[in-house]
């Protein structure tokens, strides 16, 4: 099932645990998840970038209200229950829009629902709020993908339920990298413990 994650939505996941290993944070929570969004060249990095939010303005402000850690944590970084309550309520997002796929714009859906988040503070602070990210992720993901979806038909769309993509999921990275944190993200929004093998990655 977790080829169904496009690989936009798996990149997400590997650079969120990059960026609290630069942060030297013991977790990763829905800040790291956002600059993971920013970082990943997405519709969801789209959507934040059309609304003024840069890289650069989330990671001061998340220097500023968490702070950095002491030392780098090796091995394996647990991601917080808020940040698997925003991959969780991304795969509803998916679900609810009438999706067989779960892109980074969803994930960015699931941050802005978990408002007592890091994430959704940070964008709360930047003038932002849930209806105004939700309709911009409509209206992006209708031109971004407009050559390889067909829409449903006009009264879904004036409805606000974005295309369904024609195949039946998602395509499938090569890179192994891709591949496994697409696995990872997939088990952590069910709630199964793995461990990540960060020496498969090189």
């Amino acid at each position: 099932m977790f080829e169904r994650f496009t690989d936009e939505a798996r990149q997400v996941v590997v650079l969120a645990q990059d960026e609290a290993r630069e942060l030297r944070h013991d977790y990763i929570g829905t800040e790291h998840l956002l600059l993971g969004l920013l970082r990943e060249d997405g519709i969801a990095a789209g959507v934040l970038r059309g609304l003024n939010v840069t890289v650069d303005d989330v990671r001061g402000e998340v220097a500023t209200i968490v702070g950095q850690g002491d030392e780098v944590t090796a091995g394996q970084i647990p991601f917080t229950p808020r940040a698997k309550k925003v991959l969780e309520l991304g795969l509803r997002e998916a679900l609810s829009l009438g999706h067989n796929y779960i892109g980074s714009e969803h994930i960015l859906l699931g941050v802005v629902r978990e408002d007592d988040g890091v994430a959704a503070r940070i964008l709360h602070d930047s003038g932002l709020n849930s209806e105004m990210i939700r309709n911009e992720v409509i209206r992006k993901v209708g031109t971004h993908r407009e050559s390889s979806w067909q829409l449903q038909s006009a009264p879904s769309v004036r409805r606000g339920r974005l295309p369904r993509r024609r195949s039946s999921y998602a395509p499938i990275g090569r890179d192994p990298r891709v591949l496994l944190a697409g696995w990872l993200l997939f088990a952590i929004a069910l709630g199964i413990g793995i461990a990540i093998g960060w020496a498969i990655w090189g």
